[in-house]
């Protein structure tokens, strides 16, 4: 037991013993910052840090001491940029003894104001929190801010890991040891939930992603464009972000609270055409339709004294499901949608999760707007058929299109893979198969079909792999106007694709929010998501299936 207690106290917790003995010779009343670290782990299994403590040092003066407060002033903002008139303001405090001036200074910083020599500049050790990867996921990891008088996390994993990532003072007291056995009856427990959070993001594909999602934005000016790439069969999320984002390091600069937020949790949108590899699903696995089923393409048709049209406008005469998708036909979806009839639909849309929360283990998820699906009304169900009148949050639609990919049942999506706790102990992230929403062999026959639209209809064919084969789907939806309606010039486009499709690895969900210049989302997004399917082919080296 002393020799576990000895461990504890002098590795575990040293560099905490450290810091308050450097401490109590300068200023003993201040707490030493210290917090659990969030970790990336790679291909490998090897952890970087995506949040952690780093150290340095504060400088501070003694007002009493100081004679010449302007030769000072340039020596040091020689050094370190510092603000003049808060300075000088400061060193005239001729009665008092302390003021801190800057903050987070490096060791060579440090090392140039130390060989000054300067009566009355004093350094002292500090510790702050510090984001290695800058903008990388920065809204799934969050910050750690001040609320009120108390540095705590704020959005993110660092807001909803509060309890697991935080360091009370007596902490490094805690008789860890009796912690491990609290469980025969230890009525110790201050600490016993603290450690660190290891999360399932991979760097370099969170990299990867970013690059694709900064330039896919400037490009096409668009508001906003955001991804998630994720394991659909178990749910793990590889990277996950949008565009604008923020860098946590420096996060008291941005402008708009609003770039905090996790648009990918916490928005909801109209997907548009992608919901339609939904509504084809459900047909085959209601048996209402099979991909050789045909159905007379009017162009537009009337349902409760509503006009819907395809995209164009145009008829295409007697067309098979096949075409729905490869054309991405409005009517073809409402034809399958009307096959089923309003009750069944409705159960398959709210079978796929549509109606709930994906799970996802990051704060403020937003609930999809789902209504219309409750109407008696057939244009409301008709409409859901091809994404509009229903919004959605691109986590909820990632982890509804992840069924199509995985047999047909739904996950539950995470960015947690463990938690590492202070007492030894790991807890690792494990989730249960979820409901089942369609049939294995539906999944397979819309995997077939969506593998169709990528060999012969998205772009003609041109991003066809020869030796790989991809499902996917692009979505154009109208953006809704406040003042009611829809705006007639901007849309959101969506884009989604899994592979190696019959038994898949990956699933990339993109999504631009009104892009300029540009009508359909096979302009925008196909080749920023064949261009990741590239690099993870590649960078995972995953053998042909075809």
């Amino acid at each position: 037991m002393l020799i576990v207690r000895l461990y504890f106290l002098q590795v575990v917790y040293s560099q905490s013993y450290k810091m308050r003995a450097d401490h109590q010779y300068s200023t003993p009343s201040q707490n030493i910052f210290d917090r659990g670290s969030i970790f990336f782990v790679d291909k490998n299994g090897v952890r970087s840090s995506a949040a952690m403590v780093t150290s340095g040092f504060f400088l501070a003066i003694n007002p009493k001491v100081i004679t010449l407060p302007e030769d000072v002033y340039k020596k040091l903002s020689a050094i370190t940029p510092i603000d003049k008139d808060t300075f000088l303001q400061k060193a005239k405090k001729a009665n008092d003894s302390y003021e801190e001036i800057v903050h987070r200074l490096d060791s060579d910083q440090a090392a140039a104001i130390t060989a000054l020599n300067l009566p009355g500049v004093n350094l002292y050790k500090e510790q702050w929190r510090f984001y290695p990867g800058g903008t990388m996921a920065a809204q799934s990891i969050g910050f750690v801010g001040f609320k009120g008088d108390d540095l705590v996390g704020r959005y993110g994993l660092e807001s909803s890991n509060e309890d697991t990532l935080q360091r009370t003072s007596q902490n490094i007291y805690v008789n860890s040891f009796a912690q491990m056995f609290s469980d025969l009856g230890a009525a110790v427990t201050t600490g016993a939930g603290e450690g660190d959070v290891v999360t399932t993001i991979e760097p370099t594909v969170q990299s990867f992603l970013d690059e694709q999602l900064v330039k896919t934005n400037k490009q096409w000016s668009s508001t906003m464009t955001g991804g998630i790439i994720i394991d659909p069969k178990t749910g793990e999320i590889y990277a996950l972000g949008s565009y604008p984002t923020f860098d946590p390091n420096t996060y008291q600069t941005e402008k708009s609270l609003s770039v905090f937020s996790n648009p990918l949790v916490e928005n909801v949108y109209e997907m548009g055409s992608i919901v339609k590899a939904l509504t084809m699903a459900a047909g085959l696995d209601a048996g209402v339709v099979k991909a050789d089923s045909t159905y007379n393409d009017k162009g537009c048709e009337t349902l409760d004294s509503k006009k819907i049209c395809n995209y164009d406008g145009k008829a295409r005469g007697v067309v098979p499901m096949q075409e729905v998708l490869n054309q991405s036909l409005n009517l073809g979806a409402a034809y399958v949608a009307g096959k089923l009839g309003n009750t069944l639909f409705t159960k398959y849309m709210m079978g796929y999760g549509l109606g709930d929360k994906s799970g996802i283990d990051l704060p403020n998820e937003g609930r999809s707007l789902v209504n219309n699906l409750n109407s008696p009304r057939d244009i409301e169900h008709a409409t859901a058929s091809y994404g509009q009148g229903i919004a959605i949050s691109p986590m909820a639609i990632t982890r509804a299109l992840s069924a199509l990919a995985n047999g047909g049942t739904l996950i539950t999506p995470h960015v947690i893979k463990e938690i590492d706790y202070v007492t030894g102990k790991t807890q690792v992230t494990s989730e249960p198969e979820g409901p089942r929403v369609i049939q294995p062999a539906t999944s397979k026959e819309i995997t077939r079909m969506l593998v169709g639209v990528v060999d012969h209809a998205l772009l003609e064919g041109s991003v066809k792999q020869d030796n790989y084969s991809i499902a996917a789907k692009t979505g154009t939806a109208q953006i809704a106007d406040p003042q009611g309606g829809y705006y007639s010039d901007r849309y959101l486009h969506s884009f989604f694709g899994y592979f190696p499709a019959q038994d898949p690895r990956f699933l990339v969900f993109m999504y631009t929010v009104y892009p300029k210049g540009v009508e359909y989302a096979s302009h925008t997004l196909t080749q920023p998501f064949i261009d990741t399917v590239k690099f993870l082919i590649n960078y995972y080296q995953i053998p042909p299936d075809r």
